[in-house]
């Protein structure tokens, strides 16, 4: 009888620190999946190295952050659209992304992408002097 407790109080310590492992392991793969993509979202490089590839890309008014990075996704420009909707929200172009047709080259980084897509249109005014 007191060999019985004996092994059911291994057991129970045994399973304890499985336990224990198994949260720390978790923790440890999070946290480096959570760095990861944290270092990737400041750090991310073109898709291709100069020149690349231009692709005319149209953004719609109704288009969400993940709409745009999944349609950038689907033409090749970026590897992970989740990857720049962070980027997008971390950016300062956030809320000045313009609907609009843009030609995007594979060789450029989101952040130059989104520079293009909100930059504001340019207006040439003519002043005659005499």
């Amino acid at each position: 009888m007191r060999s019985s407790k004996i092994v059911l109080k291994i057991v129970r310590f045994m399973l304890s620190l499985l336990c224990v492992v198994l949260i720390a392991v978790g923790l440890v793969c999070a946290g480096k999946w959570a760095y990861g993509f944290g270092y990737r979202v400041f750090t991310e490089n073109p898709v291709q190295n100069a020149p690349g590839t231009d692709k005319s890309i149209t953004i719609s008014e109704d288009m969400s952050a993940k709409d745009m990075g999944n349609k950038l996704k689907e033409e090749g420009l970026i590897r992970d659209a989740n990857l720049f909707v962070a980027q997008l929200k971390l950016s300062s172009y956030a809320d000045k992304i313009k609907a609009g047709t843009y030609i995007l080259n594979t060789s450029m980084t989101a952040k130059e992408m989104m520079q293009i897509m909100a930059a504001e249109e340019e207006t040439t005014e003519t002043s005659e002097t005499e």
